[in-house]
C-alpha cells in the first residue's frame, strides 16, 4: 500500500510500505503513528533544510517531543525517507528554517 499526501509546497509525497517498514524497524516507537507521519507532512509546524536537499517537517506531538519526517521533493513527486521522534530541538535549531 502506498499512502500519499500533499506537502506545504503542493507536492505529492509518497509513503510506501517498504519505507514504513524501514521506519518502524529503526524507530519502533512510531509503529502506530503512520497517520501522524502523514499529518506532519501535510500540516507541519516548521520545515527545515536537510543536509543534502531533503526537507525536515516537524510537529510537536506532546510537550517537548517532536516528530520529524524527512522527505525529498522533486518537481512533481516526492517521497518519505525516514521519520523519528526527538526531544533535541536545539540540534534542529541549527538548521536553516524554510517555513514559516
Amino acid at each position: 500500500m502506498i499512502d500519499s499526501i500533499s506537502s506545504r509546497n503542493g507536492v505529492t509525497i509518497r509513503l510506501t510500505d517498504e519505507r514504513w517498514t524501514h521506519i518502524t524497524e529503526e524507530h519502533g516507537e512510531l509503529a502506530g503513528l503512520r497517520a501522524e507521519v502523514l499529518e506532519t507532512i501535510f500540516k507541519p509546524e516548521r520545515i527545515l533544510a536537510g543536509g543534502d536537499g531533503e526537507l525536515l517537517a516537524l510537529r510537536e506531538l506532546e510537550q517537548g517531543k517532536f516528530l520529524v519526517v524527512v522527505c525529498r521533493e522533486l518537481a512533481d513527486d516526492g517521497f518519505v525517507i525516514t521519520a523519528f521522534l526527538t526531544r533535541r530541538v536545539r540540534s534542529l535549531a541549527k538548521r536553516k528554517q524554510l517555513w514559516p
